[in-house]
């Protein structure tokens, strides 16, 4: 039964990669994305390989079982091919593929998937991550060792645990098989576009409803505004829809697209080397297989990279607690070059420092209490020393004081009464 849906399939160079080392396919019951390894040249053959032996497997089959034992047995022939080419050329030891490919039968997709490239699957507005990822990095998400935010930036996510490679005749795939539902999409990808756009963003552009073709567009510009600093390939698979039906012609992209004698090109000189060392550093592997003691060296030295995020994260709070203890104690010297005069109790009363107090620290001290009772000044004085009066300096809360002062004894001989004057006594009185 020929799949009834409709697919795209792209693939881009990216923005620094020179060469194109992803490979896609999108046919009528297959789909296949593959992400090659291996150098300037052997990341091309590899993935191509891979698509040349998944690309007989596009046709109907009677069950589900069938679909999985012919894949499986590609990819077993892939590896055998990718070994024998290592030994041929010996300029492309090292080469291998991750693979993920979907068989459509019937109403299930028949799936199988090795390294790090990913299977979305959308469904009743939500993305679904349907593979897992055969990285170093993932093993240390499962383990609790880290997050998977944090996966994404660490230095080793490139490490694959598994791929098809010139190194095992004997691939193990993840099998599998899922009910598909009219309406699914399915979203096959390298890593060059789920290290760089995330799913909130790749979710975002699944709800627009546009057809795969036009989503596919959306998803590669996002990829490429984010630097892209891998080859970004995606085959997207829409299950029955509003979109136009596919018609079954078989799309290929990437090097795949290429003639199978792929050409190897030229090593750079040692001078476009020095120029270009960014660009030059793109073109070795980013992704190998490591041997089993590998591994133990990745985990010690993922162990001391931990201690030295707490060791810097203690040192880096010690730091901001020394720096706002010094800005305290400025802040705190600051405001002892303050005076004031205030009230204490029932006397005006020159303080050090300024009014306002942090939680139970006082910022103020008394300095001299001038006994000159608030009761003895004016009325305006007094209210005005309950308020409080800003001083530039001592000296200047002294002159306040005499000021205060000469207001309390003016205050006092308006309030003292006059004596009673004696009457004179009057002449011939008597």
């Amino acid at each position: 039964m020929v799949f009834e849906g409709s697919s795209a399939a792209i693939s881009h160079t990216g923005k620094v990669r020179s060469n194109n080392q992803d490979s896609g396919y999108s046919g009528a019951n297959l789909f296949v994305v593959a992400d090659g390894m291996g150098g300037h040249a052997g990341g091309d053959v590899a993935s191509s390989i891979a698509i040349q032996r998944m690309e007989p497997l596009d046709q109907a089959y009677a069950s589900t079982d069938d679909a999985q034992a012919s894949l499986q047995a590609a990819a077993t022939t892939a590896a055998g091919d990718l070994i024998r080419a290592a030994k041929d050329r010996p300029e492309l030891a090292g080469l291998g593929t991750t693979l993920s490919a979907i068989i459509m039968v019937d109403d299930y997709a028949v799936i199988g998937h090795i390294g790090d490239s990913r299977i979305y699957l959308f469904r009743d507005d939500a993305l679904t991550q349907i593979t897992a990822d055969h990285t170093f990095v993932q093993r240390l998400v499962d383990s609790g060792r880290i997050t998977p935010e944090e996966a994404r930036y660490h230095p080793r996510r490139s490490v694959l645990m598994r791929v098809l490679s010139d190194m095992d005749a004997d691939p193990e795939l993840d099998m599998f098989v899922m009910h598909t539902l009219p309406g699914d999409r399915w979203l096959l990808c390298s890593d060059g576009l789920s290290g760089v756009v995330d799913e909130t963003h790749i979710l975002k552009a699944m709800r627009l409803g546009m057809a795969p073709g036009r989503t596919a567009d959306s998803l590669l510009k996002q990829a490429l505004d984010g630097g892209a600093p891998d080859n970004v390939t995606m085959v997207l698979v829409d299950v029955g829809g509003q979109h136009a039906l596919s018609s079954g012609t078989p799309t290929i992209v990437g090097s795949a697209s290429n003639p199978s004698n792929i050409a190897i090109p030229a090593a750079r000189s040692a001078l476009s080397n020095w120029l270009h060392p960014v660009r030059q550093a793109a073109n070795e592997p980013s992704h190998f297989e490591p041997a089993p003691e590998y591994l133990e060296e990745l985990i010690q030295e993922d162990r001391r990279r931990a201690r030295r995020r707490r060791f810097g994260w203690i040192a880096g709070m010690l730091l901001v607690l020394v720096m706002l203890g010094i800005a305290a104690f400025a802040a705190y010297s600051w405001t002892q070059t303050r005076y004031f005069i205030g009230a204490d109790e029932d006397s005006v009363v020159i303080f050090q420092g300024v009014q306002q107090n942090i939680g139970p620290i006082t910022l103020s001290t008394p300095v001299r209490d001038t006994d000159i009772l608030l009761a003895d000044l004016p009325e305006y004085q007094r209210a005005s020393v309950e308020r409080t009066i800003n001083a530039r300096s001592l000296s200047d809360a002294d002159a306040i004081v005499a000021r205060l002062q000469a207001g309390a004894d003016a205050n006092a001989i308006q309030q003292t009464p006059l004596p009673t004057p004696i009457p004179t006594p009057t002449e011939g009185a008597g």
